[in-house]
């Protein structure tokens, strides 16, 4: 057989009308008087391929007629162009090479079944092509990000899985066993290992996982996921805003155009992507609280938004909408109280549309020695646990600002989804840890 090309290739309209070689699984198979329609996959996509009997010899046709699902094979043949056929094209096969025959008993099969049993075979099920098309996702979502840093300057760095200082609160913390060591800790999030980049680096990003010990079953919470994040030394804000408004138009404007298919395959039309613009309206959290108590939502100014508060903001915008200014007391010792209003933080939350949540939580960082110690005493933490971190602002300290984007939530917005766990390979929560 010649080069194989890849099924996105085809689908692509690259070949038509040409003689291709291509290899995959048998994900699916159906036949029809003499015609066995093969739906074939590998890494790129899904192709239906047309067997007639007589078009190669008997008991090569025979021997495929009998091939189990998951079984492997190398196809040659004609790509015709045919609207009957899923995605418009098909290949007219001519010639059969290796096969591999799997075993008879592949579990998941066409008929309906129950998310816990999919989510058991997790292994296997990652093979239907709408869970290809969110990894293809997923994938081109990390490529997109990068790219838009790379463009605008920063530099990719990394930061340790294992610490002993909390970023986000103590009930959220995995500890782990070091060396005998207690108080270490599974990483919530690299911002403040990022603090100490900016000295070495200027502006930068990083892409990690973040692990937090939330006994939460929502739609919307990973016991393990992925983090974005990035900081500026020198950058307010209203700096950090335009970044997150920018780079998040940049990936979904970069997934419409790039991923049409994939989008379409998991229920999101690439158009709707494709009307965000940036920048992203703001709103005040005081403005928020009186929007949400208009929609019959109570709340009390110096709570945390919650699911509950979220869901109605996110509806009442057509875009993501920037939630400025939280009250002190409920924002994390590191985030720099307004100098014109000390009773509220220069922080913001960027809110996804279409009923989804939180997105990207940033602001300015406190970095002054003095108040840093300051906040740390009145969150009732240990100053020894942060004596490094505080050291930052003991030599060359200067304003600086940063944010963390949540990956998994930001692709459940962007793919429409209605759960988190379709949008990361192997989905850990309060209940899973296998396979």
């Amino acid at each position: 057989m010649s080069e194989f090309v890849d099924i996105a290739e085809i689908l692509d309209g690259e070949h038509d009308g040409e003689a291709v070689s291509l290899r995959g699984w048998l994900y699916n198979r159906r036949s029809s008087g003499g015609i066995q329609f093969l739906e074939v996959r590998d890494g790129s996509g899904v192709v239906q391929c047309t067997l007639r009997r007589g078009g190669v010899e008997d008991d090569v046709y025979n021997n495929v007629e009998a091939l189990p699902l998951e079984s492997t094979l190398e196809l040659g043949g004609v790509v015709n162009v045919d609207e009957r056929a899923p995605d418009g094209r098909e290949v007219s096969v001519n010639s059969i090479g290796d096969i591999g025959v799997a075993l008879p008993d592949y579990p998941i099969t066409k008929k309906e079944h129950g998310v816990e049993f999919l989510m058991d075979n997790r292994h296997l099920y990652v093979r239907n092509p709408k869970v290809q098309a969110m990894m293809r996702i997923r994938a081109k979502f990390f490529e997109a990000g990068r790219a838009w840093f790379g463009e605008h300057g920063y530099t990719e760095t990394h930061s340790p899985s294992f610490m002993t200082a909390s970023v986000e609160g103590g009930s959220t913390l995995f500890s782990v066993e070091y060396f005998g060591r207690k108080g270490v800790y599974l990483s919530q999030s690299w911002q403040l290992y990022a603090e100490a980049m900016i000295a070495c680096l200027g502006k930068i990003f990083t892409i990690a996982p973040s692990f937090r010990a939330e006994a939460s079953r929502t739609r919307q919470h990973l016991s393990e996921y992925w983090h974005m994040e990035m900081e500026v030394p020198w950058a307010t804000l209203e700096d950090i805003m335009v970044v997150g408004d920018e780079l998040v138009t940049h990936i979904a404007h970069t997934l419409a155009e790039e991923m049409p298919r994939e989008l379409k395959l998991v229920g999101r039309d690439p158009g709707d992507l494709l009307k965000l613009e940036a920048p992203f309206p703001r709103i005040s959290y005081d403005e928020a609280v009186e929007l949400l108590n208009e929609k019959g939502v109570e709340m009390l100014w110096g709570d945390d938004f919650g699911r509950v508060q979220e869901e109605p903001l996110s509806r009442s915008f057509d875009q993501p909408v920037w939630v400025v200014g939280f009250p002190t007391g409920i924002k994390p010792f590191y985030h720099l109280p307004n100098p014109e209003k000390p009773d509220v933080t220069l922080s913001a939350d960027l809110i996804a549309p279409e009923g989804y949540n939180e997105i990207i939580g940033g602001g300015q960082r406190v970095h002054d020695y003095e108040q840093l110690l300051q906040r740390i005493y009145d969150d009732g933490l240990d100053p020894e646990n942060y004596s490094w971190y505080l050291d930052l602002r003991r030599w060359g300290t200067v304003p600086h600002s940063g944010f963390g984007l949540g990956v998994e939530r930001v692709i459940m917005w962007l793919a429409k989804q209605d759960h988190i766990r379709n949008t990361i390979p192997f989905p850990r929560d309060m209940r899973r840890v296998f396979p």
